[in-house]
């Protein structure tokens, strides 16, 4: 039994689409529409080169312009959702806050969280502080010197 290519070409392209759904992300999903545009040429009596040349083409053009268009459509996490609600809100420091142990914490309304100060200098037990940035799961505050 001889195969012919683009009965390879349109198998891959099946292989891509089905392992696109055991993958987290959209990435393989555009390789199988290149094999599909491939298996196309194929079936047109296109030379070898060229059905590689489509393949390649296709699916990093699709890539490049799924990957503009997420970025139109998803944006970061707004403001006041999850750990980005306490920026710029202020706290009483209740470990002392010192970068170099990787120790201190914060007390914003009824939280606790670990907290890191902004200049690297050390940050006393019952400072009011103020949340300029996240780390990860660390707050970066500076101190206050007079509550608005």
């Amino acid at each position: 039994m001889t195969v012919t290519p683009w009965l390879v070409w349109f198998i891959l392209a099946l292989v891509f689409l089905v392992g696109e759904i055991f993958t987290a992300g959209f990435f393989i999903f555009w390789f199988g529409v290149g094999a599909a545009a491939a298996g196309v040429l194929a079936l047109c009596g296109v030379a070898g080169v060229w059905q590689w040349t489509a393949f390649i083409v296709v699916s990093i053009a699709c890539l490049l312009t799924s990957k503009r268009f997420a970025r139109k459509v998803t944006s970061d996490q707004p403001p006041g959702i999850g750990a980005d609600r306490n920026i710029g809100k202020c706290g009483t420091v209740t470990e002392a806050i010192d970068n170099e142990k990787n120790c201190g914490a914060v007390r914003i309304e009824q939280d606790l969280w670990r907290a890191l100060s902004e200049s690297g200098a050390a940050i006393a037990e019952g400072t009011r502080v103020r949340v300029s940035r996240i780390e990860g799961t660390h707050l970066i505050v500076s101190p206050v010197e007079q509550e608005p």
